[in-house]
């Protein structure tokens, strides 16, 4: 109370004006262009009433169309910010504030509510431009592909308009680039034909070359969502999911206490379950649960995962020795964040601690403890409750706090006032305790639990 530890925000700030907001932001400014420009293009006679409309050449055949060719390469932004694409956010910062000049040129009242989004969107970008730091990471196969599409348009574009002479209805540049463009695609309406030899075999190559690069391109570019989606059906994360994580728990390994832990802190939480286990993996994502199938004690792994944004990270594998390498590998990762780790045996829990766990749960100690304090109990009233449930503050199926083990601690699991027992809350004396004067596992001592006429019990100070 007077000292705390944590301060608590009243309102998460980052849930409203982060990474995903702006990501959602920038598609509603994607899906209204989209609308807008169709509107546009229903119109029998755009009307340019704008104040830049008789300034801009052009703006009436511009506006028309340019809507819709704006939602396209938004539509792309988009998907690249969900993947926190460096390169999206520069393209994002320069397609969306160009649509703000729509209402300028035609002067439509329903481009207003354009405006407005755009003119709330482009700050969370700016705001946010450290999120969006990842590097467009292609593969050589698809540097390859594109490339090759690109030489084959420029090859296309300069052939045909030096050979324009010998072709039909091509005049210009413009002629040029649309002849190439519907040659690779194979749609061929017949505007622009070939009229000698030459041009033919020009034609030719072109067909050619351009349908094999794009069929490349395609398959090189399809490929890795085909591979997410295949991921994802193991129960493994895509890599946008992956991106936007931030201030979530992450949970290293899957082992016996996981679905405990899992339904208690599941509601209201991000978690991320980094464990090599398939069924498990497609078990949890069946139920809702995120799952990146990997090593949990690789530092690639982890990275995906976003150790370096996280809350905290519970390491909870059945494997200490995996436990441990979990540890040294998260604080290599983030060195701040918080961990606790299970410790599966007694000897391993300073090992844990060691390597930098911040809390080790000593799972065999607690279960000793609250077992003595249990069965220890012989005047429990059948409508009192337990006192396992007691210990561990659980009510109606919920446990209201879970207590760690410390084998070094003078206090033990279920104890509240320094030297107090697993079953008591002010006494001095421990259920699971041997070496206590007064004990309630040791039958020989000078009091003893069973003992309902003894001055000190397991479960209370004093005996009335």
């Amino acid at each position: 109370m007077f000292y705390p530890v944590e301060r608590i925000p009243f309102v998460e700030w980052r849930e409203f004006s982060g990474a995903k907001p702006t990501v959602t932001l920038v598609a509603a400014v994607t899906v209204l262009a989209f609308v807008t420009g169709l509107s546009n293009l229903s119109q029998p006679q755009l009307v340019v009433d704008g104040p830049l409309g008789g300034i801009v050449p052009g703006t009436r055949i511009f506006v028309r169309f340019a809507g819709v060719l704006f939602a396209f390469p938004l539509a792309l932004v988009t998907f690249g910010l969900s993947r926190r694409r460096r390169i999206a956010w520069l393209a994002a910062l320069v397609l969306v504030p160009l649509l703000a000049v729509f209402p300028f040129l035609t002067g439509r009242p329903t481009e207003i509510p354009l405006f407005f989004l755009i003119v709330v969107t482009v700050p969370f970008l700016i705001a946010n431009r450290g999120e969006f730091d990842t590097a467009l990471a292609l593969s050589s196969l698809q540097v390859a592909s594109l490339t090759s599409i690109l030489g084959v348009v420029v090859y296309g574009t300069i052939g045909s308009y030096g050979l324009r002479e010998q072709f039909i209805e091509l005049h210009n540049w413009g002629d040029a680039f649309y002849y190439v463009i519907v040659t690779i695609a194979t749609v061929g309406y017949g505007d622009i034909t070939p009229r000698t030899v030459e041009a033919e075999l020009f034609s030719l190559s072109v067909i050619l070359l351009g349908t094999g690069a794009f069929t490349v391109a395609v398959g090189a570019l399809v490929g890795p969502a085909i591979e997410s989606r295949m991921a994802s059906a193991f129960g493994t994360m895509t890599a946008s999911e992956l991106a936007l994580l931030e201030d979530h728990v992450v949970v290293l390994g899957y082992g016996d206490v996981t679905e405990s832990f899992l339904d208690q802190v599941a509601d209201g939480t991000d978690l991320v379950v980094v464990t090599t286990d398939t069924d498990a993996a497609a078990r949890l994502s069946d139920a809702g649960i995120e799952v990146l199938t990997d090593d949990p004690t690789d530092e690639s792994a982890l990275v995906d995962a976003r150790v370096d944004a996280a809350r905290g990270v519970a390491v909870a594998s059945d494997d200490d020795a995996a436990n441990v390498l979990a540890v040294l590998a998260t604080r290599n990762v983030n060195s701040d964040v918080r961990i606790v780790a299970v410790a599966n045996g007694d000897t391993h829990v300073d090992k844990l601690g060691t390597v930098g766990a911040d809390e080790v749960i000593d799972l065999r100690s607690i279960g000793g403890r609250l077992l003595g304090a249990t069965v220890l109990d012989p005047d429990r009233d059948g409508d009192a409750g337990s006192p396992l449930e007691g210990l561990l503050g659980r009510t109606d199926g919920d446990f209201a706090g879970v207590a760690t083990a410390d084998p070094d601690s003078e206090t033990s699991a279920a104890g509240t006032d320094g030297e107090t027992s697993a079953a008591g809350t002010d006494g001095e004396t421990s259920a699971a305790d041997p070496d206590s004067e007064t004990s309630a596992a040791d039958p020989d001592g000078e009091t003893s639990a069973a003992d309902p006429d003894s001055e000190t019990s397991a479960a209370g100070d004093t005996e009335p």
